[in-house]
């Protein structure tokens, strides 16, 4: 299942909870899906942060992933 597909679940069972109480199989899809879009989303953004490099004064260049380890947190 791609991210689309993911969110279109994860938005179909919102709509759905609106309209009558989910199940707990529904609730139980809908939680993993929201777990997986955040950890996706997380994951991006740390991906993003490790490829930044810093310009300092002295004009050597600083690679934030190299200097923070390329935590996963």
């Amino acid at each position: 299942m791609d991210m689309n597909e993911r969110i279109a679940r994860i938005n179909e069972l919102y709509h759905l909870s609106q309209k009558r109480e989910l199940t707990a199989e529904e609730k139980l899809e809908q939680r993993i899906l929201r777990k997986e879009y955040v950890d996706a989303i997380r994951g991006n953004l740390r991906a993003q942060l490790n490829n930044i490099d810093i310009v300092e004064k002295d004009g050597s260049i600083t690679n934030l992933g190299d200097k923070y380890g390329n935590r996963n947190e």
